[in-house]
């Protein structure tokens, strides 16, 4: 691991390789990437960092927004000196940043890749909700204990197996950074409040994506609990030039619960290069589910 700037990254894959970039939710930490990393990473540059506030980043310098945190990330991509395009992957939070990268730096994304993203629907985890409540969401996080951090983890996936004792230690030692509920309660407040995620920041982030169709891959996890699988639809609506995929029998995070099979999706859209236009659909079969059909 590495820090440019306060932000925590990690690199790897040859250095002239495309680079892909991969984002996680809020809360969270690059490590919600990491199983990604040795499938795409013999030909692909990889870069997995933690969003500035979130994992073991600081802070930005002022409010924690999605046009701060998109900032932040093409910041550190210029100190890595990453000058080519880049493919975009982004869960949850992540997902919705990484629509904030594109809409303001079209010319610098290839590809963008959507799991279980942000921006679709209003529907979230109650105990995402709760946050929002004055008073309520500071003493929320300020319990989170191995107890807590189990519980948590145990939300994100339909595989209890992926509830390791690494991944609830790492969500204790995120929890303990000393701007991690200011900056957690800061950004879901900027989303959202006690009845969901806001429209107006959703509409208007998904019309500004539309303008700019980009070959994307949509990827939900039947068993979300966190943004419902319900989503996948508004999401198919809004960008309908996308590919999709729906994971049966998985949570929030099927870039980490389903890893090879998440690669084999992604593998033919980062061949796609720096194209420009809208992938063109395919009913490809992996892992169950066509891309580009109807979910079964």
């Amino acid at each position: 691991m590495s820090t440019l700037d306060g932000v925590r990254y990690r690199v790897s894959g040859p250095a002239d390789a495309p680079p892909v970039v991969m984002l996680h939710g809020i809360g969270r930490s690059l490590e919600d990437w990491e199983p990604q990393r040795p499938l795409l990473d013999a030909d692909h540059r990889v870069i997995n960092l933690d969003l500035p506030g979130f994992g073991l980043s600081r802070r930005l310098s002022g409010p924690t927004t999605l046009e701060g945190l998109a900032g932040a990330v093409w910041a550190t991509l210029d100190g890595l000196g990453v000058t080519r395009p880049v493919h975009l992957m982004g869960n949850s939070l992540g997902g919705a940043v990484a629509m904030r990268m594109l809409t303001g730096a079209p010319a610098r994304v290839s590809t963008l890749t959507l799991a279980s993203s942000a921006g679709f629907g209003k529907e979230v985890t109650l105990a995402l909700r709760l946050l929002a409540v004055p008073g309520l969401g500071r003493r929320l996080l300020a319990r989170i204990d191995p107890r807590a951090a189990r519980r948590v983890e145990r939300s994100l996936f339909f595989d209890r197996a992926h509830v390791t004792e690494e991944r609830v230690a790492m969500a204790v030692e995120i929890a303990r950074q000393p701007d991690f509920a200011a900056v957690y309660l800061e950004t879901a407040r900027a989303l959202g409040g006690f009845r969901g995620i806001a429209p107006r920041w959703r509409s208007e982030l998904l019309a500004r994506v539309a303008e700019h169709p980009k070959p994307t891959l949509l990827v939900w996890g039947e068993r979300d609990l966190i943004l419902p699988a319900a989503h996948l639809a508004a999401a198919r609506a809004a960008l309908p030039y996308a590919r999709w995929h729906l994971f049966p029998d998985t949570g929030h995070m099927p870039q980490l619960e389903r890893p090879e099979e998440f690669a084999a999706l992604v593998r033919p859209l980062l061949a796609h290069g720096t194209g420009d236009g809208p992938v063109e659909q395919h009913r490809d079969v992996v892992g169950g589910n066509a891309l580009g059909g109807q979910p079964g």
